[in-house]
């Protein structure tokens, strides 16, 4: 099961399980997509986007259930990063964890899988 991961604040994920569906973060919504990383880019992605902010969530979703909305496209810096056109359905995200900040200010991620 290939996975990709979001993290989103925990209030936002509590909406979303309220709502039954995950429309997307602020930015999400502006960019018309929901942004996710794989693996290899989230410990950046936080640190670039997140950096200190606490009581944050670890989305792992599974590519096999999003259905061909997800899209993979370039970043400024010519990676592909995982976009998804449309809403996310919570039976994709297969695990939530806790993303907290450790002691040096970066988050301590779980082990991750692509």
């Amino acid at each position: 099961m290939p996975s990709i991961y979001k993290i989103v604040p925990a209030d936002l994920w509590r909406k979303a399980q309220a709502d039954g569906v995950f429309r997307g973060s602020e930015v999400d919504l502006r960019d018309g997509f929901i942004h996710f990383s794989t693996a290899a880019q989230a410990v950046e992605t936080a640190a670039k986007h997140f950096a200190g902010q606490r009581d944050l969530q670890l989305l792992h979703v599974d590519t096999a259930r999003l259905g061909g909305g997800l899209k993979w496209e370039p970043s400024r810096g010519g990676a592909l990063f995982p976009h998804l056109y449309g809403d996310l359905a919570l039976a994709a995200v297969t695990k939530v964890d806790p993303l907290p900040l450790g002691c040096g200010g970066a988050h301590k991620f779980p082990a991750l899988i692509d």
